[in-house]
C-alpha cells in the first residue's frame, strides 16, 4: 500500500500489545489527519487503550475507509508511530503473522512479534568524521601558534588533519590520544567540523570478495539449472538429498548466485549449531559485503541493523538460523534450508511453527523457491517428494572422490559376556591405538539423547516399551514406567521380562567419564572435549573446533554438536558410543533421529584423501535404524520407518495435533485435559484420539502438564478442531474462574514430546 493510497483510509485496525485471549482481536482507531499516509500496515503505533486511556503499543494490521467500530461513543484517535517504528510498510509480514496465528494457534500479537523485527530500545549507531575546514595558510599559522604556546594536543590534531583532512572521530581520540574537549576547541575556532551520520552495523568485516573459482560437477550443475529454471517459472519446493561430503553447499551458493543475478534476494538458513566460521566464510568470500549474518552472538541492535539493511536493499543474502527467515527483503527469490531435518527448525514457543512450512508460505507470497537439503532428510520431506509435492534431486558422489567410510557394528552385549565392562569395545580400542600411531585424528561421539528415563536390559538389549503406542516407557521417581502418549504404566521390573537378567536399568554416562577413561588408557594422546560445559563461554565453540582443525589435538570427544557439518580431512576414525540410547526416547520419531545422528556422525570420517572407519557400539545391533545407518542406506530405513508410521497413524502419513494443558493445580489440569478429550471425541468423527496422558516432564515451575493427541490424514481438519477447541476454551474460562490460570497450547506434528 502506497502512502497516497493510505491517505484515503482514515481508520486503522490495531492489535494491542497484550498477549491475552480477551483482547485477541483488532481494535478500530481513527488516524489523525496529519498522519494519514504516514501510518501504514505493519507499523508499531501508540494508542490510548481502556477506560483510563492508558498509552499502549500495538500493530496496525489494516487500514479502512469506514469505521468497523460498533460500540457506543466515538472512535478513539491513535497517538502516532511508536519510537523506533519502521517507516516502510510491512503488509506482507502482517499477512504472514495472521496466517501463522490461524494455522498454529496463538494470539495475534504473539504471531506479529515473531514475524516483525523488534526495534525496541535499539539506539542507532552514529558514525562521526572530523573534517579540516581551515585553509592551508590559516592551518600553518595555527600550527606555529600552538607550537609556540606548547599546546601539544591541539598541535598534534591539526598536523594530522593537514596530512589527512578527513578522519574517523574514534581514530583521532584513540590513536592520537586527543580528547573530545580538544576537538571542540578547534571546532569552536572554526578550524574543523564534526560530521555525523546514522550508521548501520555490519557483523561481516575484513572479508573481501574473491574471484569465483567454484566448478560444479555435472550432477551438481544439473540441479542448479533445474531449480533456477523453476524460479523463473514462479518457484518450486525442492529437496536435495545428498550424501555427506557431496557438495550441497556449493550447489546452494550457485543457486543463490543465480537468484541474486536476477535482482532478487536469498535467505540461507542453517541450524545455529552448524553456523561455523568455515561455512560462513565461503559465502562471505563469494558475495562480499552483499551478504550478512544473523545469529545468537549478535546484539539486539546488530540484529535490527541487519533487518534495516535488508529493507534498504544494502544486502542480497542473509545467513542464519530460524529467525533469519523473517528478514524483510523486498523480493526474496529463494529460501534455502540446510540440514532441513534438524529439530531446531521447529519453534517450541507459541506459535509453534515449523520453519519449512512457513518458508513455503513466504515463497507462495513472493513466487519464490524453497530448497531443502540434507544427507538424512526428515521423513516429512522425503514422503512429500515421494508423493510429488516436492521435487527431489540426488547427490550420490563425494566431492573429494573418496568413498563413504567402512562401518562396523559392535555388539556390546557380546563384550559384556566376554568380560569387557569398559565403555570401549576391543575393536574400538585397537583402532584408536592404530590411529594414534599413524598420527591421524579421531572423533568419539557420545549419543546422549534419551539418557534420562530410558530403561533397557544390558544382557539382551530389550527396551521396555508401551504395548499400545510402541514407544519406550520412561522411568519416574516413584518407580513406575510410564507412557507419555496414552498414560499406560507398570512398576519398574527387577529382572528383564525377556531373558530374566538382573542387568535392567537406566544408563548413565557422560563426556567427562569418556574423557577420563581415554586419558587413562592413552596418556600420550592430546584430547579435547566439546559439550555444554566446555562451550559455555563465548567463543569456546569456535576455539575448540579451530584447535582440532589445526591438529592441536588427536581426539575430539563430544555430543551431537561435533557431528553437525564439520569437515576435518585428517579424521579417519569415528567411534559412536551408546548408539542405541536415542532409541529409548519416549517419542515416535526416536528411530528416525537415531538413524540421522548415526549417519551424520559416520559422515565425519574419511572426508580427506585417507579412507575412514566408523565403529557403532550398541546393545541393539539388529535394530533397523542401526542396521541401515551402518550401511548409510537412507532408502532402506525410509521404507521400514514409513511402514511403521502408517500402521500407527503417525506423521507424515497422518498429521497429529497435540493439545498441551498446564495448571498449578493438578486436578484442574487433569479435568481440563479430560474435558478437551471429550469435546474432541464428539467433534472428530473418525479421527484417532489418545490421552489424556502426563507430559514427559510432569511438572515444570510448579505447573502440572498433561496432553491430548488427535490424528487425522488431513491437516486442515485438525486446524478446524483447534479452532473449535479455542472457541470452547474461551467460553469455558469466561464461565468458570477455576480455569483462569490454565494454559492450553496447540502443537501440530510435534517434533519433541511434550
Amino acid at each position: 500500500m502506497t502512502s497516497e493510497e493510505a491517505a484515503t483510509r482514515p481508520y486503522a485496525e490495531v492489535i494491542i500489545d497484550i498477549s491475552h485471549e480477551r483482547v485477541d482481536h483488532p481494535f478500530t482507531y481513527e488516524i489523525p489527519e496529519e498522519m494519514r499516509g504516514v501510518i501504514l500496515p505493519g507499523m508499531q503505533v501508540e494508542i490510548p487503550f481502556g477506560r483510563g486511556n492508558t498509552v499502549r503499543k500495538g500493530y496496525v494490521i489494516a487500514l479502512d475507509r469506514t469505521s468497523k467500530y460498533s460500540g457506543s461513543g466515538t472512535v478513539k484517535k491513535l497517538i502516532g508511530p511508536a519510537r523506533g517504528a519502521a517507516h516502510g510498510t510491512e503488509a506482507d509480514a502482517v499477512a504472514l503473522a495472521l496466517w501463522m496465528k490461524n494455522r498454529y494457534g496463538s494470539t495475534a500479537i504473539t504471531a506479529l512479534k515473531t514475524v516483525l523485527p523488534n526495534l525496541k530500545d535499539v539506539k542507532p549507531v552514529t558514525k562521526r568524521t572530523v573534517v579540516l575546514t581551515a585553509g592551508e595558510k590559516e592551518a600553518e599559522e595555527k600550527t606555529a601558534f600552538y607550537e609556540k604556546k606548547h599546546q601539544v594536543a591541539r598541535l598534534r590534531l591539526l598536523e594530522s588533519l593537514m596530512e589527512n583532512p578527513e578522519q574517523p572521530y574514534e581514530l583521532i581520540t584513540e590513536k592520537l590520544h586527543v580528547t573530545a574537549q580538544t576537538i571542540r576547541s578547534l571546532e569552536k575556532a572554526g578550524l574543523l567540523r564534526v560530521d555525523s551520520e546514522s550508521h548501520l552495523r555490519n557483523p561481516v568485516t575484513d572479508v573481501r570478495r574473491e574471484e569465483d573459482t567454484l566448478v560444479l560437477s555435472r550432477e551438481q550443475q544439473n540441479i542448479v539449472d533445474s531449480i533456477l529454471a523453476d524460479a523463473d517459472r514462479g518457484g518450486s519446493v525442492s529437496l536435495i538429498h545428498g550424501i555427506t561430503g557431496s557438495g550441497k553447499t556449493e550447489v546452494y551458493i550457485k543457486i543463490i548466485e543465480g537468484i541474486v543475478a536476477r535482482g532478487r534476494q536469498a535467505i540461507m538458513l542453517i541450524p545455529e549449531i552448524a553456523l561455523t566460521y568455515q561455512t560462513l566464510i565461503r559465502f562471505y568470500r563469494h558475495f562480499g559485503d552483499r551478504v550478512s549474518v544473523m545469529n545468537s552472538t549478535l546484539s539486539a541492535g546488530e540484529k535490527a541493523d541487519q533487518f534495516e539493511r535488508a529493507r534498504r536493499g544494502e544486502i542480497d543474502v542473509i545467513i542464519g538460523p530460524r529467525s533469519a527467515l523473517f528478514t524483510p527483503f523486498p523480493d526474496p527469490g529463494v529460501i534455502v534450508i540446510d540440514e532441513e531435518h534438524e529439530n531446531s527448525y521447529k519453534n517450541e514457543n507459541m506459535p509453534k511453527y515449523h520453519t519449512r512450512e512457513v518458508a513455503i508460505e513466504i515463497a507462495k507470497m513472493h513466487k519464490a523457491s524453497v530448497v531443502l537439503g540434507s544427507a538424512t532428510p526428515s521423513l516429512e520431506s522425503y514422503y512429500r517428494s515421494e508423493t510429488g509435492e516436492y521435487k527431489r534431486y540426488e547427490l550420490t558422489k563425494r566431492l573429494t572422490g573418496g568413498q563413504l567410510p567402512h562401518v562396523s557394528v559392535c555388539d556390546m552385549r557380546e563384550e559384556l559376556r566376554n568380560g569387557n565392562r569398559s565403555i570401549f569395545s576391543e575393536q574400538l580400542q585397537s583402532l584408536i591405538e592404530d590411529r594414534l600411531r599413524e598420527k591421524e585424528q579421531i572423533m568419539l561421539f557420545l549419543n546422549r539423547r534419551g539418557i534420562a528415563g530410558f530403561v533397557s536390559c544390558r544382557a539382551c538389549g530389550t527396551v521396555m516399551k508401551c504395548p499400545h503406542c510402541d514407544i519406550s516407557l520412561s522411568l519416574h521417581r516413584n518407580g513406575m514406567l510410564v507412557c507419555h502418549y496414552c498414560g499406560y504404566s507398570i512398576p519398574m521390573p527387577k529382572t528383564c521380562p525377556e531373558c530374566g537378567s538382573p542387568y535392567i536399568a537406566g544408563f548413565r554416562a557422560g563426556t567427562e567419564q569418556v574423557e577420563e577413561s581415554i586419558r587413562k588408557m592413552y596418556p600420550e594422546a592430546r584430547v579435547l572435549r566439546m559439550d555444554a560445559d566446555t562451550t559455555a563461554r563465548k567463543g569456546a565453540y569456535e576455539r575448540i573446533l579451530s584447535a582440532f582443525a589445526n591438529e592441536e589435538a588427536d581426539i575430539l570427544i563430544g555430543t551431537q554438536m561435533i557431528v553437525k557439518g564439520h569437515d576435518f580431512p585428517k579424521v579417519t576414525l569415528v567411534g559412536i558410543l551408546l548408539a542405541d540410547l536415542s532409541l529409548g526416547v519416549g517419542d515416535y520419531r526416536a528411530s528416525e533421529r537415531t538413524f540421522q545422528l548415526l549417519t551424520q556422525a559416520a559422515g565425519r570420517a574419511g572426508r580427506g584423501p585417507r579412507p575412514g572407519e566408523v565403529v557403532i557400539q550398541t546393545y541393539e545391533p539388529d535394530n533397523y535404524a542401526i542396521v541401515h545407518a551402518s550401511k548409510q542406506d537412507y532408502r532402506g530405513f525410509y521404507e521400514e520407518e514409513i511402514g511403521y508410521r502408517t500402521m500407527m497413524c503417525y506423521p507424515p502419513v497422518f498429521h497429529m495435533l497435540a493439545v498441551e494443558i498446564q495448571d498449578k493445580d493438578e486436578n484442574t489440569a487433569l479435568q481440563m485435559a479430560g474435558d478437551i478429550r471429550e469435546l474432541l471425541g464428539k467433534e472428530s468423527g473418525n479421527c484417532v484420539i489418545i490421552g489424556p496422558a502426563a507430559a514427559s516432564i510432569g511438572r515444570i515451575r510448579d505447573y502440572y502438564r498433561y496432553a491430548v493427541y488427535i490424528k487425522d490424514r488431513n491437516y486442515d481438519t485438525l486446524v478446524r478442531y483447534k479452532d473449535r477447541a479455542e472457541e470452547w476454551l474461551k467460553a469455558r474460562t469466561d464461565a468458570d474462574p477455576r480455569y483462569s490460570g490454565t494454559i492450553v497450547q496447540f502443537d501440530f506434528d510435534p517434533v519433541n514430546p511434550f
